[in-house]
C-alpha cells in the first residue's frame, strides 16, 4: 500500500465535506419524501438538526399542492404541533394509499388541502380534550379512512 505525499494531496485539491455546507444539506433533504427524510435524520447530529426544521416538513406537506396555501395557514399549523405532525397525521396516510403512478401525477386542489387541515385540527382537539374510547364513536377521524363506492 502506497502512502501519498503531502505534495500529492495538494495536487488533488481540497477535500469536500457536505456537512460544511448546510445550505446544500437543506437542498438535498428538501427533495426527499417523508420516510427518507426520517432516515436521513439518523445520519448524524447535523442532519438530524436540519431534518427537524419545520420549513422542510412544510415543503414536504405542500409539495403536491397546485397553489401555495394562504399565509394564515402557517400560524394555525404551528400552534397545532407543526408541519411534521401535519405530515404524519394527514398527508402520509393519504400518500400511502396512492399508487406510485398516482403520486407522480397527483396535484391536490385547494379543497383537498382545506379538508386535510380540518382533519388535522379535529385530531388535535380530540387528543387535547382527552378523546379516548368513550368519544371514539363521535370522532370525525373516520373521514381519513378510504371508502369503497
Amino acid at each position: 500500500m502506497q502512502q501519498s505525499s503531502p505534495e500529492e494531496n495538494n495536487i488533488r485539491g481540497p477535500q469536500f465535506c457536505i456537512n460544511d455546507h448546510i445550505d446544500i444539506v437543506v437542498e438535498v433533504l428538501k427533495r426527499l419524501d417523508g420516510p427518507s427524510l426520517g432516515v436521513a435524520a439518523c445520519v448524524c447530529r447535523l442532519w438530524c438538526s436540519v431534518a427537524r426544521n419545520d420549513s422542510l416538513w412544510e415543503h414536504l406537506c405542500f409539495r403536491h399542492v397546485s397553489s401555495p396555501p394562504p399565509s394564515s395557514v402557517r400560524p394555525v399549523v404551528v400552534a397545532l404541533g407543526g408541519y411534521k405532525r401535519l405530515y404524519m397525521v394527514c398527508v402520509r396516510p393519504v400518500l400511502s394509499r396512492l399508487s406510485d403512478s398516482d403520486l407522480v401525477r397527483r396535484v391536490w386542489t385547494r379543497d383537498e388541502v382545506q379538508l386535510s387541515l380540518s382533519l388535522f385540527c379535529v385530531d388535535y382537539y380530540e387528543r387535547r380534550l382527552g378523546g379516548g374510547e368513550a368519544s371514539a364513536s363521535s370522532s370525525l377521524m373516520f373521514l381519513c379512512n378510504p371508502v369503497n363506492v
